[in-house]
């Protein structure tokens, strides 16, 4: 008999995502109604979607799960908490709205640009890894796989690399406090803030950085021509927070799951041909974001039940990325698996923008560790972030061994 979990409640997740939870909802509820508790915001429950197609069908149709509202909802949200930026933000948007701000968007996400963006990639690895000493025990994600995805985003976003260090802080503090949204009201404030004076000074003084094109972009049909600086703030707050934690996520879990199954590193240094499949495997394993949440806009059949209009949805990638019914030997950390049609990224007209840089920088981490060292082994237990919304690995101690 499996123990049910309060999948509201954050601390929840301290040991990891429940697997065998999930396990057990994918064989037996597929669509299960979650009652309300303490930590449920508003009192109210809301459905757990688990399985792999019945996610994607709600991902690929957003015109019956909303991004933003419900047919009563004034917001809709992506968190458990209905969000006052819903609407505002563009991964709480819906199409049409949603399509012309993403265009505005991609052009700090294209392959020409991403191309040239290798190199400094590249560069960054290199720094970050120089102060890594062979044979002493060390913290991995708070050395390696935090910092380059932090560079990065800062550059790309616009950040001075010397603010970089507080907006991280305030961003890991807000997630790992018990919150009813992805982070704790203080220090959302705090980033948002940061991004609203940021914003001001993009419109004064516009750079070569993604900030700078949004802040600058007219709009046809905003009111005001161009976004508020409110909401340039709110779009600050996603860039960062998402270029800065899932990545790390990603990098950390990725180790981990290497110094467990050393014969995948093995396989991979053997035969560099694979790198694409591990890339891959690693976001498949890994999930950084756990789950998404719907609102319902009319009353729809999934996995047997009926869901009413306005009630809140939530679909767990994580779940679906370890669903036999899609993937054979899920629970298996297999870089040479293919096809891997995984959703960690999303799908549908939210999939990940950010989805390429991901893959160049978990790139550019694993290739140089190889180059540098020739094995990797744990120092101490892994300590998870307990987040049911970014969760990843808080502290991995870890020892290198020199090439």
């Amino acid at each position: 008999m499996v123990e049910p979990i309060d999948l509201s409640r954050g601390e929840s997740f301290s040991q990891g995502f429940p697997h065998d939870y999930f396990s057990h909802l994918r064989a037996n509820a597929p669509a299960f109604w979650h009652e309300p508790t303490k930590h449920s915001p508003g009192g109210e429950g809301f459905w757990v979607v688990s399985r792999y197609d019945d996610i994607e069908h709600v991902f690929r149709n957003p015109e019956l799960f909303s991004s933003e509202k419900g047919p009563t909802r004034p917001f809709g949200g992506t968190t458990l908490l209905d969000d006052p930026a819903a609407g505002k933000m563009m991964i709480q948007m819906d199409n049409p709205k949603h399509a012309r701000l993403r265009a505005l968007v991609t052009s700090g996400f294209t392959p020409a640009t991403l191309a040239k963006l290798d190199e400094d990639v590249r560069r960054l690895t290199k720094d970050i890894l120089d102060d890594v000493e062979p044979g002493e025990s060390f913290d991995f994600v708070e050395k390696v796989a935090r910092e380059l995805p932090l560079q990065v985003i800062c550059e790309i976003v616009g950040v001075p690399q010397e603010d970089r260090l507080q907006l991280i802080e305030w961003l890991d503090k807000g997630i790992a406090e018990p919150s009813d949204g992805v982070i704790a009201a203080d220090y959302y404030r705090k980033v948002r803030d940061y991004g609203f004076k940021l914003a001001q000074e993009k419109r004064r003084n516009p750079m070569d950085d993604i900030l700078s094109i949004i802040a600058n972009a007219r709009l046809d049909d905003h009111e005001q021509g161009q976004l508020t600086e409110r909401e340039l703030a709110l779009f600050f707050v996603l860039l960062f927070s998402a270029g800065s934690e899932t990545t790390r996520s990603a990098i950390g879990g990725g180790m981990l799951a290497f110094i467990q199954n050393p014969d995948q590193m093995e396989k991979l240094r053997a035969d560099p041909s694979l790198m694409r499949w591990a890339l891959e495997e690693i976001v498949r394993w890994t999930s950084p974001t756990v789950y998404k949440r719907r609102t319902a806009m009319e009353d729809v059949e999934i996995g047997g039940q009926t869901i009413r209009a306005d009630q809140k949805v939530t679909i767990w990638e994580m779940s679906a990325n370890r669903d036999d019914r899609k993937f054979d030997r899920p629970f298996e950390f297999d870089i040479a698996r293919k096809p891997n049609r995984h959703i960690g990224f999303g799908a549908g007209v939210h999939f990940c923008l950010g989805a390429n840089l991901a893959r160049m920088e978990i790139r550019c981490m694993l290739e140089e560790l190889m180059r540098r060292y020739s094995g990797f082994e744990l120092t101490g237990e892994a300590e998870w972030t307990p987040s049911n919304r970014l969760l990843g690995i808080k502290h991995l101690p870890v020892r290198f061994k020199a090439a």
